[in-house]
């Protein structure tokens, strides 16, 4: 059978003249770049770590997340069921900026209870303390601005000031934590915007800046010139010794400190609930950052967080009693654990512990063969500014029972050891 061969296609003048006139097409124009802040700040390493260890074999002391069987859930139920069938068109409409006047009323109350008097209306309700972060970076920081930070910081908090265009400069301490000296010395080099600390029960150190401590640091600050941000999320979690006054109680830095904390760590992180106290300028500048931010914190959550309060002091109690005996089987655990040599600390309370193993180990490089054990915890270099700390490592201790943590530390001996 003969092909039949597709009739040739004819090409009029008429069509050819209008091919000639037909726009070439042309490659789209990239669009313009990110900002150079979303550019230059990376993501959080320890959020990394946690999405690779979520397995359930895995037993994680990389997070900071408290212990899910401890959240009261009927005791939050209850709170959010009262709100929602007493005042369900407060709990359901949007609230001011600032915060629900009774979570502030109750929050003031407890703030003023630990020996710093507090109105209502010095505070602001924040989406968690990280917030307040960011709005004090808004509100404080131009691009270029120096902060002045501990050696090793808080994570997020480097984010926070990276994002915002800081200079970040890390002021030597010791044990206590910044040296009052070195202080001084770094203001009159640095000429800085802000000092931030975490005083009670340091991320990622667990430390604890004792009272004389704080005192300096208050003094500097008042003498030189200098902003305090005042982080206390954990200062409830106290498992030994007393109360230590915040920094901003002390004589000196009530103009120029601002308090941070948080309902994360002593009612249920997922509830997003931080606050600021600050003084009045500051905290509407604040206020006015949360405004273009998120309009206000969710209004249900804060009504039923005000609910909670009055119950919140028997939980902690009881958070406080389970998470000191986690602490002390860590500590039990660790000289089997870890290799001749190291050194950790010994936190009266708070979340963490940290380690330095002998110069020799990289935690970094050697998180891969721990998790292969079905371990995990947080390398040390993150959260240093300059010189790396690579020897060092962060432990959560509370999220675990004993007796996980005790195979935990099994799991780690063998991964540390090769």
């Amino acid at each position: 059978m003969t092909a039949v061969e597709p009739a040739p296609t004819l090409v009029t003048p008429a069509a050819e003249q209008a091919a000639s006139r037909a726009p070439v097409p042309q490659l789209a124009a990239p669009v313009p770049p990110l900002a150079a802040r979303a550019r230059s700040v990376g993501g959080s390493p320890v959020r990394d770590i946690l999405a690779v260890t979520a397995r359930p074999e895995v037993i994680n002391f990389a997070g900071g997340l408290p212990a899910p069987e401890l959240f009261d859930r009927d005791g939050i139920a209850a709170a959010f069921e009262h709100v929602l069938a007493h005042s369900p068109a407060q709990a359901l409409q949007y609230s001011t900026t600032e915060g629900e006047p009774t979570l502030r009323a109750g929050l003031a109350a407890r703030v003023t209870d630990r020996g710093l008097p507090t109105a209502p209306g010095d505070l602001l309700i924040t989406t968690g303390s990280q917030q307040a972060l960011s709005l004090l970076a808004t509100a404080l920081i131009e691009p270029g601005d120096t902060v002045l930070v501990e050696n090793p910081c808080y994570l997020a908090a480097l984010q926070v000031f990276g994002l915002a265009g800081a200079r970040v400069v890390a002021v030597p301490g010791d044990a206590d934590g910044v040296d009052p000296a070195a202080l001084e010395e770094a203001i009159r080099r640095e000429h800085p915007k802000l000092l931030y600390l975490v005083p009670t029960f340091q991320n990622p150190t667990g430390r604890t800046m004792p009272a004389p401590r704080r005192a300096a640091i208050a003094e500097v600050a008042a003498r030189r010139g200098l902003w305090i941000v005042e982080d206390d999320p954990y200062g409830e979690l106290r498992y030994d010794g007393e109360h230590l006054p915040w920094i901003a109680s002390l004589p000196g830095a009530e103009d120029r400190t601002v308090l941070l904390g948080s309902f994360s760590k002593v009612m249920a992180p997922g509830l997003r609930l931080g606050w600021l106290r600050g003084p009045g300028e500051l905290r509407r500048a604040c206020a006015v950052a949360k405004q273009a931010a998120d309009l206000h914190t969710p209004t249900l959550n804060q009504l039923a967080a005000a609910r909670y309060l009055d119950v919140l002091d028997a939980h902690v109690k009881r958070v406080r009693s389970v998470y000191c005996a986690r602490r002390d089987a860590m500590l039990a655990g660790l000289p089997a654990a870890l290799p001749a040599g190291s050194r950790w600390s010994r936190p009266a309370g708070g979340m963490f512990l940290w380690v330095r193993l002998p110069e020799s180990y990289d935690t970094l490089a050697l998180l891969p063969r721990v998790v292969e054990q079905n371990v995990a915890y947080v390398p040390g270099a993150p959260f240093h500014v300059g010189e790396p700390g690579r020897s060092t490592l962060r432990l959560c201790f509370v999220t675990q029972t004993p007796d996980e943590i005790g195979e935990g530390l099994r799991r780690l001996a063998r991964g540390l050891a090769g």
